[in-house]
């Protein structure tokens, strides 16, 4: 039975108290700082299905929808508490991205049918955005939509779906018509079954030889129309939306505060903190983390309030991705030739995996709109230059 209460009635050392406790004593210890950072659902479904269960799935939906409600504060110890304690990452599409897009924009009964289905797992949400020629020029995408009586007739490809192999459903962006003078306009937002007819999965293996991404093929694949999401060709803004949500999941600090951690624990064995020059990049690094925690709490809070995001979530994005990958790369300086790519390193208070996160962090910069993407966003969005700047 899910727990409802007024969390935000506590004070933030209350509620971190009241989080910690509880996750420690029920968070499997056998998923507690995993080396995988993105497992798939049937790994992690116990913990899924335990935070389901106590109403601590979703910490920013609306308790009426099933979420703990959270103000920005009580979201930010929640987001650091989860990687204090190594609380092994959940697929989150569905609670990050479509959830939030469907409570904002959906349907009373989008809503009905959707939200319970994510919380309970028995929806398991990818995102379909990304083309072969459509990535960070997302207009591009050429995925296309005709409508047949009460469905569309869904025919394209998608690549780097993030876990589309462990999903059963996909928030899908669609062309539906064409304008030659504006390309963001004929685009539709779709929600598509994916064990319907014509829908094909293949995994890509990474350097990890793990299949984080997907491609995702539509052949003649019926969704009924009643699944798509706001207007037919005014999917645009949804789709920036749903980017906006999702750049600030991304810009959530808990990976930079789990490498650090590693990064803390491996300098402490090697004697890297006796090193004047070490201790001056370390303390850089934690001043950025404190920094990236406040802009995180600062872009949460508008989304509390019930506003949309601007262009300047963008920078969360990229100084969160960067930053994790500053922290890593310190990580292989202290570790030296030591840095192997499938060893882990052995400290007096546990395994190190300094490869395994600096490979985990090249991503970051890529997917969700590239950093080089993101920061043209902001000189046109939030400064105000030219598109032929």
């Amino acid at each position: 039975m899910s727990e409802q209460q007024d969390w935000n009635a506590l004070s933030d050392d209350q509620f971190r108290a009241v989080f910690r406790s509880w996750v420690e004593a029920n968070c499997p210890t056998h998923l507690r700082f995993m080396r995988k950072q993105r497992p798939v659902f049937d790994e992690v479904s116990e913990w899924y299905h335990t935070l389901a269960d106590k109403g601590w799935l979703s910490p920013f939906w609306p308790q009426e929808y099933g979420g703990m409600g959270l103000d920005a504060g009580k979201h930010i110890v929640y987001v650091e508490e989860w990687a204090r304690l190594g609380c092994p990452r959940i697929p989150d599409h569905g609670i990050g991205l479509t959830g939030p897009l469907l409570i904002q924009y959906g349907t009373q009964a989008q809503k009905d049918f959707f939200l319970p289905r994510i919380l309970s797992g028995e929806h398991v949400w990818c995102q379909g955005y990304s083309e072969p020629n459509a990535g960070s020029d997302l207009a591009s995408l050429r995925t296309s939509a005709r409508r047949d009586g009460d469905d569309f007739i869904v025919n394209g490809q998608k690549i780097w779906t993030t876990l589309a192999h462990c999903a059963n459903w996909i928030l899908l962006l669609v062309r539906t018509s064409t304008d030659e003078t504006k390309r963001q306009k004929g685009i539709t937002v779709l929600l598509v079954d994916m064990t319907t007819a014509g829908c094909t999965v293949r995994p890509i293996p990474n350097l990890r030889n793990e299949a984080d991404f997907c491609e995702v093929f539509f052949d003649n694949v019926r969704v009924p129309a009643a699944n798509v999401v706001g207007e037919v060709d005014h999917g645009w803004a949804l789709a920036k939306a749903v980017l906006g949500h999702e750049r600030i999941f991304l810009g959530a600090p808990s990976r930079p505060e789990y490498a650090i951690k590693r990064l803390e624990r491996l300098a402490q064995d090697r004697g890297a903190f006796d090193d004047p020059g070490f201790v001056a990049r370390y303390a850089k690094l934690r001043l950025d983390l404190y920094d990236l925690s406040a802009a995180f709490e600062r872009f949460a809070r508008v989304l509390r309030a019930g506003g949309v995001l601007g262009a300047d979530v963008s920078v969360l994005k990229i100084f969160c991705s960067e930053l994790y990958q500053r922290i890593t790369e310190e990580m292989l300086t202290v570790a030296g030739e030591e840095a192997r790519l499938w060893d882990d390193l052995h400290t007096g208070e546990g395994d190190v995996d300094a490869m395994n996160l600096y490979l985990d962090s090249r991503a970051p910069t890529i997917f969700g709109g590239s950093n080089e993407i993101q920061k043209g966003v902001l000189a046109k969005g939030v400064l105000g230059l030219p598109s032929s700047f």
